[in-house]
């Protein structure tokens, strides 16, 4: 089903009902940036987006069910090359035959990582899991890493975030811009849904899960640890873990079990959710700040 265009001139809704029946904006959506396809040595190719030049090399890495495009606001400010992928299952990245790991998608970063020469990593939730992943395999293979609403590493999610992936892997097997529009929506803050913020998010979002879909495989990663949380007392580099309070999803214990668990972290727990919505600024020039350094 494709998203109604051209949308109301005023940008909202026509309708008068608690919330839009498929995402509308009242500018159109821009044209995402040309990505390739890179080839992995275990096989597997992904989508990655270079921006930036020079050194240092950072590469982003996206959470569950995220993309190319949710993590470019994090490395506006951030100097140097920056490296943005799509995880396996993501994107236009290959889907290989599951139950996959955070060995796998461990696998993935480092493919990316070592193919652009990065020194610096940032990982969002599930890329947050996989970067630890690695990190407790090769302690010093970054020099600094941000751990932005890090994911458990014990395997155990809440049942909200289970509910959540199998509803947004239903809405986009019926192929249904307006199921996936309300699978997507609690991703949005309350202030932010029904302006033309949100319905601009809302179809993009739409647009690009409907096209390129999101792998089921997906909810065969938590079937075990992500990473050993001992061997991460081992990293040498500099760590920056940032939280959220009030955020189901990523509790804030987590970020702080995390930032006692790497040596020296540096630990910001913001004190309500959607921190990239509220706060998108402060995060972009904290996440800078020690990326530059």
């Amino acid at each position: 089903m494709r998203l109604r265009r051209p949308p109301p001139p005023d940008g909202g809704p026509r309708n008068p009902g608690p919330r839009p029946t498929a995402p509308r904006s009242g500018r159109p959506t821009l044209p995402a940036p040309p990505t390739e396809l890179v080839g992995t040595p275990h096989g597997v190719r992904l989508e990655q987006l270079v921006t930036g030049v020079g050194d240092p090399v950072t590469v982003f890495a996206h959470g569950l069910a995220g993309d190319i495009a949710g993590t470019r606001p994090l490395g506006s400010a951030v100097a140097g090359r920056r490296v943005f992928f799509h995880f396996r299952g993501h994107g236009r990245s290959d889907s290989p035959p599951g139950p996959w790991t955070f060995a796998d998608l461990a696998a993935d970063l480092r493919a990316v990582a070592d193919r652009a020469g990065a020194t610096r990593a940032l990982g969002v939730s599930m890329g947050s899991a996989a970067l630890c992943r690695l990190l407790a395999a090769d302690p010093a293979r970054f020099d600094r890493v941000v751990l932005y609403l890090p994911a458990p590493l014990d395997g155990v999610r809440p049942r909200a975030a289970q509910e959540r992936l199998e509803r947004l892997l239903a809405a986009i097997a019926s192929g249904e811009a307006a199921a996936v529009a309300e699978a997507v929506e609690p991703e949005l803050p309350p202030s932010v849904r029904n302006t033309p913020t949100g319905w601009g998010y809302l179809r993009q979002r739409v647009d690009q899960l409907l096209r390129e879909g999101l792998a089921p495989q997906l909810e065969t990663l938590w079937r075990e640890p992500a990473a050993d949380e001992g061997a991460l007392r081992a990293y040498q580099g500099k760590a920056l873990v940032i939280g959220c309070e009030g955020d189901e999803l990523h509790p804030a214990a987590w970020a702080e079990g995390l930032a006692g668990l790497l040596p020296g972290a540096e630990l910001h727990v913001y004190d309500r959710p959607a921190v990239l919505w509220t706060h998108r600024r402060e995060l972009r020039e904290r996440i800078s700040t020690f990326l530059n350094a």
